[in-house]
C-alpha cells in the first residue's frame, strides 16, 4: 500500500518539483484571503452588502490579471511573468493594511488581484512544458497539493496571528512569503542556469482559445462551479461565525483540513483514478455534485458536525473537478495558444469571483443562509449539466479525428 502511495508521486522532472515549492511558498502566506471577509467586516465595520461589492473588485482585477497574463505569457515567455508578479504583489500585500475606506479599498483589491492573478496562467503553462502528457494530470495535482498544503498551514497559523498580532500581521506575512517565493524561483528555476528547461512547444495552427465553442461551454461551466465553490472563502467563513459561533481560531483549523484532507489522499486517488478509467468529465460531473451537497446539507441540521460533514464533501468535489478540469484545459491547449486557453480558464474563476461572493453576500443580507444554500445547489446542478453536453461534444470531435486518420 504504502509502495503504491509513495510511487503516484515519482516521475515528474525537477523543474515540477521546484515550480510546486515555489507555488507552496508563495500559498503558505496567503492567508489573508480566507480572512478578508472577516477583516472587512469585523475589523474595518464594513457591512456584508459592501463586501460583496469589494469581492466583486477582487474578480475584476483578476479577470484582467488572468487575461494580461495569457497575452504576456505569449509573448514574453512564463518566467518573465511570474517573477514580475510575485515582486509586485509582495509589496502590494504589505502595503494594503494601510487602506481605509470603502472606496479605496475597492480599488487597492482591484489593483492586487490584478497583478497577482497574472501569475496563474503563466504558473500552468510552466506546468505544461516540464510535464509529459502522460503525467500532466497529477503535475497539475502537485501544484495543487503544494497550495492546499500551504492553504493548510495558512488559516490556522492566520487564526493564531490574528489573536497574536492582530489583522496587520496578516498582510506582513502574505507580502514576505510573496518575495521569499520569487527569491526561490530566480534561483531554481530561471532559464538561463536551469540546464533541462524543456523548449516551447510549437503548435502549426495557433488556434485562438476565444474562438474554440466547446471551450467556452466548459468555460461557463467552471464559472457556475466555482461561483459555488468559492463561497468556501467568504460566505461560509461568516455563516461559522454567524450561525455557529465559531472563533477566528476554530475557523482557521476548520477550512485547514480542508488543505490537509486533499494533501493527504488527493494525488493517489487521481492516479487510481487515471489508471480506471479516461472519462475525466463524468469524474468531474460527479465532484460538481459533491460541492453543491456540501452547501445543500448545512440545511438539514443545526448539529456543529454537519460542518465537518459538509467540509469533506466539498474537499471530495474539488478534488475530483479540480486536477481534471486543469488537464483538460491543459490538454486542449494543444489546439493554439497556450497562454490564452489557461487564462481563459483561469478567467472562469476570476468572473466566479465577481459574481459569486458578492451575490453570495447579498442573498444572505436579504433572504438568509438557508435560500442562498438552496440556490448554489442549483447552480451546481446546471453546471453538471454543461459539462455532460460537452461530453457528448468531445466524443463527436474524437470521432471525427479518427475517421480522418482512416
Amino acid at each position: 500500500m504504502w509502495k503504491a502511495y509513495f510511487n503516484s508521486y515519482r516521475g515528474f522532472s525537477k523543474e515540477v518539483w521546484w515550480l510546486s515549492l515555489v507555488t507552496f511558498v508563495n500559498r503558505a502566506g496567503t492567508m489573508v484571503i480566507p480572512f478578508l471577509s472577516l477583516y472587512l467586516t469585523k475589523g474595518m465595520g464594513f457591512t456584508l452588502s459592501d463586501v460583496g461589492w469589494v469581492m466583486s473588485a477582487f474578480g475584476l482585477g483578476s479577470v484582467l490579471g488572468s487575461y494580461i497574463g495569457g497575452q504576456l505569457t505569449d509573448r514574453i515567455g512564463n518566467y518573465k511573468v511570474m517573477t514580475g508578479s510575485l515582486f509586485l504583489t509582495g509589496i502590494l500585500f504589505i502595503l494594503l493594511q494601510y487602506i481605509q475606506g470603502f472606496w479605496p479599498m475597492v480599488v487597492a483589491v482591484f489593483i492586487i488581484m490584478t497583478v497577482a492573478d497574472a501569475f496563474r496562467p503563466a504558473m500552468m503553462v510552466a506546468v505544461r512544458l516540464y510535464s509529459k502528457p502522460e503525467n500532466r494530470t497529477r503535475a497539475v495535482t502537485l501544484i495543487r497539493l503544494a497550495i492546499n498544503l500551504g492553504f493548510t498551514a495558512g488559516p490556522a497559523l492566520g487564526g493564531l496571528i490574528i489573536i497574536s498580532l492582530g489583522y496587520s500581521g496578516l498582510f506582513w506575512v502574505d507580502g514576505v512569503t510573496c518575495l521569499l517565493a520569487l527569491v526561490l524561483m530566480v534561483i531554481k528555476l530561471n532559464p538561463r542556469r536551469a540546464k533541462s528547461t524543456p523548449a516551447e512547444e510549437v503548435v502549426a495552427e495557433q488556434m485562438s482559445a476565444y474562438k474554440d465553442g466547446p471551450f467556452w461551454m466548459f468555460f461557463f461551466s467552471m464559472v457556475l462551479f466555482g461561483f459555488v465553490f468559492l463561497q468556501l472563502f467568504s460566505t461560509i467563513p461568516i455563516y461559522y461565525k454567524d450561525i455557529h459561533f465559531l472563533s477566528e481560531s476554530q475557523i482557521g483549523l476548520l477550512i485547514g483540513a480542508n488543505g490537509l484532507i486533499i494533501f493527504l489522499i488527493e494525488m493517489p486517488l487521481v492516479k487510481w483514478l487515471e489508471s480506471k478509467t479516461n472519462k475525466s468529465l463524468w469524474i468531474m460531473i460527479f465532484g460538481v455534485f459533491l460541492v453543491g451537497m456540501s452547501l445543500l446539507i448545512l440545511n438539514f441540521s443545526p448539529w456543529v458536525g454537519i460542518l465537518w460533514i459538509s467540509m469533506v464533501l466539498v474537499t471530495v468535489g474539488e478534488m475530483l473537478v479540480f486536477p481534471f478540469s486543469n488537464a483538460y484545459a491543459l490538454n486542449r491547449a494543444n489546439r493554439g495558444k497556450h497562454g490564452q486557453y489557461m487564462a481563459l480558464y483561469m478567467i472562469s474563476f476570476s468572473v466566479a469571483h465577481i459574481f459569486g461572493h458578492n451575490t453570495g453576500m447579498q442573498l444572505i443580507s436579504r433572504y438568509g443562509f438557508e435560500f442562498t444554500w438552496n440556490v448554489m445547489f442549483m447552480l451546481t446542478i446546471v453546471s453538471a449539466g454543461l459539462m455532460f453536453l460537452l461530453k457528448g461534444i468531445t466524443k463527436k470531435e474524437q470521432d471525427k479525428a479518427l475517421s480522418k486518420l482512416e
